[in-house]
């Protein structure tokens, strides 16, 4: 479990064949061969620490489901270790488990702050409400204004400067994950279980 408030932004060393290994500091502090990371939102099992590396295996559903398989050496990422439970939660509770991607369709400042558009699948669309909680990227932000297939955020100019926004551009891929209350909300209304999303997840879903 993670808040969506994200600790550092770290430089891809290396990534491929299944295996994505990344520059990081804040993140190593505390951190073990098998605890789980944020990385881009995604939540994935640590395989490997060496020094100030830290390494993650990609399992097919993960690269299909993110936008983990186009990163490479050079880029950066969101990370973010997970929620220990005697702090505060400055976000809100984000489960690592991705369902699905958009894109960012504009980038417009406005004062201090960044308003951003991201197109979305209707699938995750559904469960997007004006001033509700979605992570993108693993960030967590308020929806400020929707319609029929997108949604927008306003982005303070520290979480613009501190995460990998700082580097997106209009028709970059992100990583969507909706509040766990909507789709619990949905199930105990209708009593269905809706399976693309049921079936999406990060890498701590598809592989345990």
């Amino acid at each position: 479990m993670f808040t969506g408030l994200v600790e550092e932004t770290g430089l891809v060393a290396a990534a491929g064949e299944g295996r994505l290994i990344v520059h990081a500091e804040t993140a190593l502090d505390g951190t073990a061969v098998g605890d789980s990371v944020s990385v881009n939102g995604a939540c994935l099992t640590v395989t490997d620490i060496q020094e100030d590396r830290i390494a993650f295996d990609l399992m097919p559903e993960t690269l299909r489901r993110t936008n983990l398989g186009e990163v490479g050496p050079g880029s950066t990422v969101n990370l973010e270790r997970s929620l220990l439970f005697n702090g505060r939660v400055g976000g809100h509770l984000v489960q690592g488990h991705v369902d699905g991607t958009g894109k960012i369709l504009s980038m417009t400042s406005e004062g201090d702050a960044v308003v951003v558009r991201f197109s979305v699948p209707s699938e995750v669309l559904r469960y997007v409400v004006q001033k509700g909680f979605i992570a993108v990227d693993g960030v967590s932000l308020t929806v400020m204004g929707l319609d029929d297939e997108s949604f927008s955020v306003s982005l303070v100019r520290y979480t613009f400067d501190h995460t990998v926004f700082g580097g997106k551009q209009p028709g970059d891929m992100v990583n969507l994950e909706i509040d766990i209350l909507a789709k619990y909300v949905e199930r105990l209304l209708h009593g269905e279980r809706d399976g693309s999303l049921a079936e999406i997840g990060g890498e701590d879903d598809a592989g345990r």
